[in-house]
């Protein structure tokens, strides 16, 4: 199967930041983790990650709100841990039982899911809300046409407990690896654990060599790399070597291998979340997850600290450049027309902005981008709009198949049981696999 995104180059965001294209009921509805809406065209079923705390509680308004809105309509709602939304939103596709608006990342996989037939083509009955987020539309797009809607783009690094290094004697974020060292060295020096990491959902670990791969490979040897699926560069095996070194430094959670994301106080968020770690690597997501992890929903509150991926010495990429990509609003190809309105409703000015104050992300919609309330993600939002390059999450961007396998060859790397070469050669064998 050949990408039609792989090729495409870098795309302009606003004036200085690049994406290259390729995280219960309603009021008016019951819960359902059905995506039939039995082929009614007055009713929509939405599904979406926002499963505990504030952000669920806005959810289900904007439900209500869309209902009230629109006599006769009934949303219903299915709110769900982000990696079980994942494993049942593919048993729902090939099920032939999507939802009608759901959750889309962007990159290979959706392009997957355009050629699979399962996304309605928007491009034209959205096309005043794609006027509005037209910055961030690359990643979302497939041969010119644009198959979802953008609400939340930021990008990844580390969020850390101010208190914790306070106490700890750390007065400066780390900029470089060594700097990092010295941080955890410190750390562990005043009995805190000082990262946390879910390797038992795989991508937070693989998160790690992402960003190995966009501090070690130039911008112009990963595009190249992308277009020729052609992984030999001898940058590809350092970032491994590179991700060995943090390893060895013994940094993580005791039990990390099987550790989930976000799910409950064990995971890594709630770790970071109930102070029991002082570091973690994560997306713009972090807050609004933290804060449904705690009993006062208050997440790390003023404690909350953020950090860009540091540097290494003798890099071939841009140490300012970062790691991203974003939440999209999907419509299934089968979906009733009132579902395009209702995905458009929640980019409206009115949701993005509530967005924004509740620190659920980083909205797109330009109205509402003054309103993010947390300093640390406003911090992210000036990084957001400034950095010279946002590499998409590189298994986003190659799609579930070369994803997957180099994930699971990443995973095996924190376990010891592959090498830097090995998660390489994962790479290239499932991407030649798929010309």
């Amino acid at each position: 199967m050949t990408r039609k995104i792989r090729g495409a180059a870098i795309v302009a965001l606003g004036a200085s930041i690049a994406l290259l294209a390729s995280g219960c009921a309603g009021q008016g509805g019951s819960s359902s983790s059905s995506g039939s809406n039995g082929g009614d065209e007055n009713t929509i079923t939405w599904w979406h990650n926002s499963n505990t705390g504030e952000g669920k509680e806005f959810y289900d308004k904007v439900a209500a709100d869309f209902e009230a809105a629109n006599p006769g309509v009934t949303v219903q709602v299915s709110a769900m841990q982000h990696e079980d939304m994942l494993t049942k939103l593919d048993a729902a596709f090939q099920a032939g039982d999507a939802p009608d608006v759901f959750m889309e990342r962007g990159g290979g996989e959706l392009a997957d899911h355009v050629e699979a037939g399962l996304l309605k083509d928007l491009s034209d009955s959205a096309a005043d809300t794609i006027s509005t987020i037209e910055p961030y539309m690359a990643g979302f797009q497939v041969e010119g046409r644009s198959y979802a809607l953008p609400y939340s783009i930021g990008v990844v690094g580390f969020w850390y407990n101010k208190a914790l290094f306070q106490q700890a004697g750390i007065t400066q974020t780390p900029t470089t690896m060594d700097e990092l060292y010295a941080v955890i060295d410190q750390l562990k020096a005043a009995g805190i654990t000082p990262v946390s990491v879910g390797a038992g959902d795989k991508w937070p670990a693989a998160h790690y060599w992402y960003y190995n791969v966009i501090r070690e490979c130039s911008q112009e040897t990963l595009e190249s790399a992308i277009a020729n699926v052609d992984y030999s560069d001898p940058c590809f095996v350092k970032a491994g070597q590179n991700l060995e070194g943090l390893i060895a430094k013994e940094p993580f959670n005791a039990g990390f291998l099987t550790t989930q994301a976000q799910a409950g106080p064990t995971s890594a968020s709630g770790l970071l979340a109930t102070r029991k770690v002082a570091m973690e690597l994560a997306g713009h997501w972090e807050p609004g997850v933290m804060q449904g992890l705690t009993e006062d929903e208050r997440g790390l509150g003023e404690d909350t600290g953020w950090f860009p991926y540091p540097s290494f010495e003798g890099q071939q990429g841009d140490p300012e450049a970062q790691m991203g990509g974003g939440d999209a609003w999907a419509v299934s190809q089968d979906a009733p027309d009132i579902a395009v309105e209702f995905a458009q409703y929640l980019l409206s000015d009115e949701v993005q902005r509530r967005f924004a104050e509740l620190d659920m992300g980083l909205p797109t919609n330009p109205t509402a981008s003054q309103y993010v309330s947390d300093p640390a993600l406003a911090e992210l939002l000036d990084v957001r709009d400034n950095a010279p390059s946002i590499q998409l999450y590189l298994d986003t961007l190659f799609g579930t198949s070369v994803g997957g396998a180099m994930n699971d060859e990443i995973a095996l790397l924190f376990a010891g049981q592959a090498s830097p070469e090995d998660v390489v050669n994962a790479v290239q064998s499932a991407a030649d696999a798929e010309q």
